[in-house]
């Protein structure tokens, strides 16, 4: 099971061109996957969310030109900000690990931010866990089902055999870029932090001091691996959790609480 931390009451939207449409609250979500991943990892996530009347698309990152070793963070996050200005407002951005960077990175395009176990910004970036990254990640090249295993702890064995043949090679570039620290503003709609207790990637304890910097509501998973909440044995009904703290934002009268732009 998991709990929300509430660490501060969302003011109301004030007066503006979002007013209107803030009346039905978020009805559409943009989901961004981490490194080696791709919009596959969110198929339980879609299925709750579209599910609950929100419609959930997920953007497969794409590496430039020249191939993964020759791409960088500024790449997905020009991805990712195209993929949710074509969404309408007012639209939630969710984003897992590196996916939750790239979220942050763009969050001012967004009214409503979810951070599953994201990698942070400076100046937290500095107190992850040391890495070397060569210039292609070769985590398809070399996926394993064991490694697949300890890595998904919490999943069941089906979704361990899947992630294992869809991992994909990932730019090394990026990964150095993104542990070397993003340099964002905090963000000023709305942001829920997921943090899962067995994280070995991104300490729990980093996400939460992040949460509590940006006021940010906090959901705990204490025995969630790193990429659990979405392909784990909770991943359903930590969705469905989320799907609730997004109707939540919404007033009596129906609107979306936001705080002031």
């Amino acid at each position: 099971m998991s709990d929300i931390d509430t660490q501060r009451p969302p003011g109301r939207v004030a007066a503006g061109r979002y007013q209107d449409d803030l009346r039905t609250g978020i009805a559409h979500a943009l989901c961004v996957h981490g490194a080696g991943g791709g919009a596959w990892e969110w198929a339980l996530w879609r299925g709750v969310f579209n599910a609950h009347g929100v419609e959930c698309g997920a953007i497969d990152l794409q590496p430039a030109d020249g191939g993964p070793a020759s791409t960088g963070v500024d790449d997905y996050v020009a991805q990712v900000r195209i993929a949710l200005t074509a969404m309408p407002r007012p639209r939630a951005l969710v984003g897992a690990s590196l996916g939750g960077l790239l979220a942050l990175a763009c969050a001012d395009d967004a009214d409503a931010l979810v951070l599953v176990n994201p990698l942070p910004p400076t100046p937290w970036a500095s107190r992850l866990p040391p890495h070397t990254w060569p210039d292609v990640v070769r985590w398809s090249t070399d996926a394993r089902l064991a490694s697949t295993r300890r890595a998904l702890f919490d999943s069941d064995e089906a979704t361990v055999i899947e992630a294992m043949r869809r991992w994909r090679d990932e730019s090394g570039r990026v990964l150095r870029d993104a542990h070397a620290g993003l340099d964002v503003e905090p963000p000023r709609c709305p942001v829920l932090c997921i943090a899962s207790g067995r994280d070995e990637d991104v300490p729990p304890a980093l996400t939460a001091e992040c949460a509590f910097a940006w006021s940010a509501d906090l959901m705990r998973l204490p025995e969630a691996s790193h990429v659990g909440p979405l392909l784990g044995r909770e991943a359903t009904s930590t969705a469905a959790r989320v799907v609730g703290w997004l109707q939540a934002r919404r007033d009596r009268s129906g609107e979306l609480r936001v705080p002031p732009r």
